[in-house]
């Protein structure tokens, strides 16, 4: 693997470590299968260049796109708490109507941000090559998007949205409204995958109404496989696993699609997210026997 593809892979895996939080947020903390993440990924692309090339400030059209994301995730919340459909179905619901809600957006099935002012224009001015500073510059973003999650979630807001999750008939006695921590949660987790799409959309050049097919599976590989690499108990350990977890499929699927011994191509990219899914939610099932027989006397 050359030194240009490695860099890209970390860069994609930064870019998707922001995805990886919002389903950590949405999977993990609120316990609520949520496949809206197909939907607003690509939204917040699509608000972010449609934005950008009508001349909008391109860090007012990334925080708008960030807000429509935190509406689908409201949308999807609002049809499970109020209407009452089961959580799996509402997601699924505001998937299919956010890739109509897209190509209304972009009045067209994508758009170009070639020679458009993006977020990461003034980096050009360091003059080091684009797919170095990339990388930094978005470590440090994600960076500091995690340390601001470890916060929130340590704090009253956040221990009482875990225990809605954790168990909400106990929350619910204890005097704390779910439903709206429901709302806030997955109103957040999706805030921070349509960011995602945002920063993807300006770092590629191009935001395109596909763009989310199989985001769910980039996202839940790399929720699961950090954890099967990083022990979770606390919650920066979890987040951290996160971002882990997702730069490290991108590697492997660099290191896959670039090793001529396995010959594979682009077109087995869901191919290789399948096998990877699956080592990583059974390797720690295998490792499991081991640790108690080592552990016997």
């Amino acid at each position: 693997m050359s030194q240009i593809a490695f860099l890209g892979a970390i860069e994609v895996g930064l870019l998707f470590a922001l995805v990886a939080l919002g389903v950590y947020l949405s999977f993990r903390v609120l316990q609520f299968p949520d496949l809206t993440v197909d939907g607003s990924f690509p939204l917040g692309a699509a608000v972010c260049a449609s934005l950008i090339v009508t001349g909008v400030d391109p860090y007012f059209a990334s925080l708008a796109a960030a807000l429509a994301g935190a509406g689908a995730g409201m949308v999807t919340a609002w049809l499970n708490v109020r209407l009452k459909i089961l959580h799996l179905l509402a997601s699924i619901l505001t998937m299919i109507a956010l890739y109509s809600i897209n190509l209304r957006i972009m009045g067209r099935p994508n758009v170009a941000l070639l020679g458009e002012k993006t977020v990461f224009t003034p980096l050009e001015a360091l003059g080091m090559p684009s797919y170095v500073v990339l990388p930094i510059a978005l470590a440090v973003l994600v960076l500091g998007v995690k340390l601001a999650l470890d916060w929130f979630l340590n704090s009253e807001v956040g221990l009482a949205m875990r225990a809605t999750g954790v168990n909400p008939r106990m929350a619910r006695a204890q005097g704390i409204h779910t439903d709206r921590y429901i709302l806030g949660g997955m109103a957040l987790s999706n805030a921070l995958v349509a960011l995602a799409g945002a920063f993807f959309a300006q770092s590629q050049g191009a935001a395109d109404v596909t763009l989310g097919v199989g985001v769910i599976v980039v996202g839940l590989a790399a929720v699961i496989g950090g954890e099967a690499l990083i022990n979770t108990r606390a919650v920066w350990r979890a987040t951290f696993a996160c971002i882990i977890g997702s730069i490290v499929y991108r590697l492997a699927v660099a290191g896959a699609l670039n090793a001529d011994l396995l010959g594979l191509q682009a077109q087995d990219l869901n191919l290789i997210t399948a096998v990877l899914v699956t080592l990583a939610m059974v390797l720690p099932g295998v490792r499991m026997p081991f640790r108690k027989k080592g552990s016997t006397p």
